[in-house]
């Protein structure tokens, strides 16, 4: 298994202690494109609902699939959006506001390009890197920026002009997605950091290799 994480000291940016109250996975919606490299996000956000018994259920209100429930025994929201992966934004700001959370009470899976299918990194603040979705949730959060994300890699086109149709057209590879599937069975302890506001020690959690036999 290959799992890294983003290093930085974190500074006064630094998500309160509440810690994460929102886990969201983007995609894109229908059929046609579950299984792409695009919907990784929403597709572990699915599985935890279903691992966790949160019933996901339409809301239009938010333009999304949301169910809350325990996960580890925290209350937490689980959201799947289902605008386009463009739009994830109007979803996630709608929820933010209505609620009055946040930026930093969400952390938002998607699928990363920069990295290799069997990696993941969690990060908290930066920019977009080009990717429409996180780009759209930044602007929905007003241009703020301090959430958490969870990149899943699942690999480059590699050329800019077939990336497109490589993220949204073709259903990733089985030796791919079992790679990504491994990598995202990490310990329940990244997950119950994060709920207690504890994002360095999550970091270290998922960094840390697996035990030797």
């Amino acid at each position: 298994m290959m799992q890294a994480l983003t290093a930085r000291r974190l500074t006064k940016a630094d998500p309160p202690v509440a810690g994460v109250r929102v886990i969201a996975g983007l995609g894109n919606p229908g059929d046609k494109y579950r299984n792409t490299r695009h919907n990784i996000g929403a597709v572990y956000v699915e599985e935890l609902a279903a691992r966790f018994s949160v019933p996901l259920a339409e809301d239009s209100r938010f333009k999304a699939r949301i169910g809350r429930g325990m996960v580890l025994g925290h209350d937490v929201r689980l959201v799947l959006p289902t605008t386009y992966m463009n739009e994830s934004g109007q979803s996630l700001g709608a929820l933010q506001r209505f609620f009055k959370l946040e930026p930093a009470d969400f952390l938002v899976c998607y699928d990363e390009v920069a990295f290799e299918p069997g990696a993941v990194k969690l990060k908290f603040d930066g920019g977009h890197n080009g990717h429409n979705g996180i780009k759209s949730v930044i602007a929905g959060f007003g241009n703020r920026r301090d959430f958490l994300r969870l990149r899943i890699g699942v690999g480059h086109a590699g050329h800019k002009d077939r990336m497109v149709a490589f993220l949204t057209s073709v259903d990733m590879p089985r030796k791919e997605r079992e790679l990504v599937e491994d990598c995202l069975r990490f310990d329940d302890a990244v997950l119950e950091h994060l709920f207690r506001g504890e994002v360095q020690k999550a970091m270290t959690c998922l960094h840390a290799p697996p035990d030797s036999e």
